[in-house]
């Protein structure tokens, strides 16, 4: 018996058997379960078969209990899985706006937007679809129905979220411009280790981290995508001038995955909380007082909120800004900061 691991071709794994004498008399699907692919079950295998995805010498063929001879050419196809769509579910939103073509919501940390790898449900396309209905079917994807844009699953902020095809392709082209030549602006508040410049931008490609994918790092690899991230400086918490703390506000010219994080790290300037990227600053724990140390140090998420929004409305063509108060865990950590240091 000789066979070939299987192989991508067109969103499908094709496995092929070439069947020696020692398979004579046995099953079909048995014989392909032999093989041990991972994953495909005997009872896989052979629901497969009598769905047409075999043949047998090239010809299709649907009995899973044909005997072999022990000389056949068999190939199985196997259908790349398919997630099931979102379902709504009851989830609170806090809601900012809502009309006809478009609702905005603050989004809490540790709402996921849309359901992934690790995360099949619980996340904010799961409310839509509970509060929205069906009008939200189809906009921008099945897996993504109205979704425009994100904010990872530990930042909070405000978020628009498309209720029409029309809305969304206008949205959609709006982010994609990132207000070259349009009103939006996207601004976020920040608590980071250290003491940034009043003012300074950073200019930096970003790619998938070499050696974890689930990251992003600064690169200079031909498939690094432009990023700009634009810092202003909002206030200063400093400690004896040995450690400090630096709440900044930060606007992107792109939109990358996890943009912000990664260019406030590559800074120099990772923001307090943030696991990922921003662990360098934890060695510095040790030169702040008890209570400091404590708060920064048991801050549960990347210390970032999207707190501004703004955008043309798809139909009216007014100009809508959103702004959130800080966040009562963010307000606690400044609170924490503001007590225990000195304001510089």
């Amino acid at each position: 018996m000789t066979d070939e691991p299987l192989n991508n071709s067109n969103s499908e794994n094709v496995l092929r058997l070439q069947a020696s004498p020692s398979l004579r008399g046995k099953r079909l699907d048995a014989a392909l379960a032999s093989l041990e692919v991972p994953g495909l079950s005997r009872s896989r295998i052979t629901a497969l078969i009598k769905a047409g995805h075999a043949t047998l010498n090239g010809e299709p063929f649907a009995n899973p209990a044909q005997k072999l001879r022990g000389e056949e050419a068999i190939t199985l196809t196997v259908p790349e899985a398919e997630e099931p769509e979102p379902q709504p579910e009851d989830i609170p939103l806090d809601i900012l706006h809502e009309d006809a073509d478009l609702i905005v919501i603050n989004k809490p940390a540790g709402l996921v937007v849309h359901p992934g790898a690790g995360n099949p449900s619980g996340t904010l396309v799961n409310a839509l679809l509970f509060h929205c209905g069906d009008s939200l079917s189809g906009i921008g994807g099945v897996k993504r129905p109205g979704i425009v844009h994100r904010l990872d699953k530990d930042t909070s902020g405000v978020m628009v979220v498309a209720k029409t095809d029309a809305a969304h392709q206008n949205l959609s082209a709006q982010f994609a411009d990132h207000g070259k030549t349009n009103d939006l602006e996207r601004l976020y508040t920040a608590f980071v280790w250290g003491k940034p410049r009043t003012r300074f931008t950073v200019d930096a490609a970003l790619a998938r981290d070499p050696h974890n994918r689930l990251k992003m790092a600064v690169s200079k690899k031909a498939d690094a995508r432009h990023a700009v991230t634009h810092v202003q400086l909002l206030d200063r918490f400093v400690l004896q001038d040995l450690s400090a703390f630096s709440k900044v506000e930060c606007q992107h010219d792109t939109g990358r995955t996890h943009q912000i994080r990664v260019h406030m790290a590559h800074s120099g300037h990772g923001l307090v909380g943030d696991g990922e990227y921003g662990r360098e600053g934890r060695t510095r724990a040790n030169l702040l007082p008890d209570e400091v140390r404590e708060a920064v140090l048991a801050f549960p998420r990347q210390a970032l909120q999207a707190r501004t929004l703004q955008f043309t409305h798809p139909s009216t063509g007014e100009v809508l800004r959103f702004e959130t108060p800080l966040d009562s865990d963010l307000e606690a950590l400044e609170d924490a900061l503001s007590a225990q240091i000195s304001q510089a």
